[in-house]
């Protein structure tokens, strides 16, 4: 059993290095369903789970030249403030409904298939785009735009740890075309990084962490992360966007199954 859960972060961590994308979409559904962990233990578990790999992704996607710090930073101003004030609504009123669960699980899903949408067709989204740059947001409009989207995720990533990757980088290939996969998934984990962190210290708060389960997971994810994050770059973008699209497509069949 800990050979499987360290495979198993060793896995996960790789997938979120390339693309940004399998923490939360991937871990909670393992831990609860293959492992047995309580849904609630699962998503504090996982959020410090993903704090702490995509810290090391981080480094090594900022080595590699792939985050964007400004739209990090506008993520950042909405996801924060949300995650706070989601933690305090977890803590008085109590897990969500399973009705209302479910319609976040089935939300979430479709979202990510619209991003497998966008990633396959990405060469005439940019024809698209340039063809007629009156159409895609800019300026004050994009900012505000992305601070908003960055609340819709705080508030998404602390009740189910699922958000950060998958609709992040659903928003981030809608907000910025011109973003290559690559620079999808630096920017997609630097901002996660502090949004996980406050999400999963409230969760702790709360009880809801299992630390030997994290410990375990770790030792398999950390490195896992950080080869996925130099392999980033290295791999055809063709390549990178396929597994992207591959990825967020499992993503979706799992939430939905």
């Amino acid at each position: 059993m800990l050979m499987t859960y360290i495979l198993s972060g060793f896995a996960v961590g790789l997938l979120v290095g390339m693309t940004g994308v399998g923490g939360g979409s991937l871990m909670t559904p393992l831990l609860t369903l293959l492992f047995g962990v309580t849904p609630s233990v699962a998503v504090g578990t996982d959020l410090a789970f993903a704090s702490l790999t995509k810290s090391a992704g981080t480094v090594t996607h900022r080595q590699r030249g792939n985050v964007h710090w400004p739209i990090v930073g506008r993520l950042c101003m909405g996801a924060l403030p949300a995650a706070l004030l989601a933690t305090l609504a977890l803590q008085h009123f109590g897990p969500l409904d399973a009705a209302i669960g479910q319609v976040i699980r089935y939300s979430i899903a479709v979202s990510v298939m619209l991003t497998v949408v966008a990633i396959l067709f990405r060469t005439r989204m940019l024809a698209w785009v340039n063809a007629k740059p009156g159409r895609q947001l800019q300026g004050r409009s994009l900012t505000v735009a992305t601070i908003f989207s960055g609340a819709v995720l705080g508030t998404l990533v602390t009740i189910s740890s699922i958000g950060a990757g998958a609709i992040g980088a659903t928003l981030l290939v809608m907000l910025y075309p011109k973003l290559s996969p690559a620079e999808i998934a630096g920017t997609d984990i630097a901002y996660a990084v502090p949004l996980t962190a406050i999400a999963a210290a409230g969760h702790w708060w709360l009880g809801s962490i299992d630390w030997m389960l994290l410990v375990t997971l770790l030792v398999g994810s950390v490195p896992g992360i950080t080869l996925g994050s130099w392999a980033a770059k290295a791999v055809p973008d063709g390549f990178l966007r396929g597994l992207l699209a591959m990825t967020l497509a499992l993503v979706a069949l799992k939430l939905v199954v």
